[in-house]
């Protein structure tokens, strides 16, 4: 990556940090973008070279913080000696819980949009600057098992996961997400199980 690509990827990073930080404390509406450019020291300019307004920079930075929470579950999920396809679907289903339960205002931001973050920006328009979402996919793909739609399979799972997670992890309800994990767990095999030709 030469010097200018290397300027622009850390423009870019600084306005999705100071999005984010604005947006999970003062509220989207109330952020504007002049509070995000003067925050992150860049140009009004720049701003626009990178994103249409405020909205568009909130749809990009979920699919960039999704990224991330994959990606981390992923690399964790490479360290283990698992085999079994429902349980290094679980696992992973595990790890974003976890990632959510330790930074509370990424779930409240990303809230029940985190499929549409994946599967939306990355899925169908492959923004090559963030994680490649195959490689989740992949796990089902490479599979000797098959399913009826993979790439859907894959998206009612992630859908579940985030928004059953969301209320148990923030507000405890209808239980805590430890007492929670279990069904999730057992609705994600039974949600395979019945995907599978």
């Amino acid at each position: 990556m030469g010097k200018i690509d290397l300027n622009k990827k850390k423009k870019r990073e600084a306005l999705f940090n100071t999005a984010f930080e604005l947006f999970t404390t003062q509220g989207i509406q109330k952020t504007t973008i002049n509070n995000i450019v003067e925050t992150a020291g860049v140009a009004k300019g720049t701003f626009y070279l990178y994103f249409k307004d405020k909205y568009d920079i909130r749809n990009k930075l979920i699919a960039h913080k999704a990224s991330q929470i994959f990606s981390a579950a992923d690399e964790a999920l490479a360290g283990t000696e698992l085999t079994e396809l429902e349980d290094r679907i679980i696992f992973l289903a595990d790890h974003i819980i976890g990632q959510f339960h330790e930074d509370k205002s990424l779930l409240n931001f990303i809230s029940k949009n985190l499929s549409w973050g994946i599967f939306k920006n990355e899925l169908i328009s492959g923004d090559s600057s963030d994680v490649d979402f195959y490689n989740i996919y992949r796990i089902l793909e490479n599979s000797p098992r098959r399913f009826k739609n993979p790439e859907v399979l894959l998206f009612m799972i992630v859908e579940f996961v985030s928004s059953t997670c969301y209320s148990s992890i923030l507000y405890g309800e209808p239980v805590g997400i430890e007492e929670l994990k279990p069904y999730i767990f057992d609705a994600i095999r039974q949600i395979m199980k019945s995907q599978e030709v």
